[in-house]
C-alpha cells in the first residue's frame, strides 16, 4: 500500500505558513500598550489608521489559515475514502480467489485475515489523522480565541476610559450596569 501525498491526489497542497493573524493581533495590542498618554489624562493616543491596518490585515489572514484547516480535513477524508477503497478490493478479491480455490482453505482464511488487518490498520491510520487534525484546529482556534479575547478586553478598557473621560465632563447620568429596580417591568415572577 503506497503513502497518500498530494501527489497522489493530483493536486499541491498550499505552502504552509505560520499563522500570520495571532502576530498581527499581538502587534496591535503593542500599538495600543505603547500608545502615548495624553496630558493631564489616563487617556492614550493612538494612530486609529495604523491600528485598523493591523486589523484588517489580520482578518484578511484568518480565511487563508482557514483553507488551510479545511485542506486537511478534505485530505484526511480523502486518504480515509482511497484506504477504504483498497480494502474493498482487497475484500473483493478475496472472495474471488476463495470461489476459485474451494479446496485451499487455508488460502481464504489468511487473504480475509490480511484484509481485516488492512482495515483495521487504515481505520487506526484515519482515526489517528482525524485526532491529528482536531488538534491541530483547536490549538489555532484556542490561540485566536486567546488573542481575540485579549483584544476585546482592550478595546473594553479603552472605551470605558473614554466613556469615563466623557462622563467625567457631563451632568452625572445613572450607572447603565445597575439592575432595574424590583418593581420593574418584569415581575411576572414574583408570587
Amino acid at each position: 500500500m503506497s503513502a497518500l501525498g498530494p501527489d497522489a491526489m493530483g493536486e499541491r497542497p498550499p505552502e504552509y505558513r505560520a499563522p500570520q493573524a495571532e502576530s498581527l493581533l499581538r502587534q496591535a495590542i503593542e500599538i495600543v500598550e505603547a500608545a502615548r498618554p495624553m496630558p493631564l489624562s489616563a487617556s492614550s493616543m493612538i494612530n486609529k489608521d495604523e491600528v485598523l491596518a493591523v486589523l484588517q490585515a489580520a482578518v484578511q489572514g484568518l480565511p487563508e489559515e482557514l483553507r488551510a484547516a479545511r485542506w486537511l480535513l478534505k485530505e484526511r477524508d480523502d486518504f480515509l475514502a482511497k484506504v477504504q477503497a483498497e480494502g474493498d478490493q482487497i475484500i473483493a478479491t478475496s472472495r474471488a480467489s476463495a470461489e476459485q480455490m474451494v479446496q485451499r482453505t487455508e488460502l481464504v482464511k489468511t487473504a480475509e485475515e490480511r484484509a481485516r488487518r488492512v482495515i483495521a490498520e487504515a481505520e487506526d491510520k484515519a482515526r489517528e489523522l482525524k485526532l491529528e487534525t482536531e488538534d491541530w484546529c483547536d490549538q489555532k482556534l484556542g490561540a485566536m480565541e486567546i488573542v481575540l479575547e485579549r483584544t476585546m478586553r482592550t478595546v473594553a478598557s479603552g472605551r470605558s476610559r473614554l466613556q469615563g473621560a466623557q462622563s467625567s465632563d457631563a451632568d452625572p447620568v445613572e450607572d447603565a450596569t445597575e439592575p432595574p429596580p424590583a418593581d420593574g417591568f418584569f415581575d411576572q415572577d414574583d408570587g
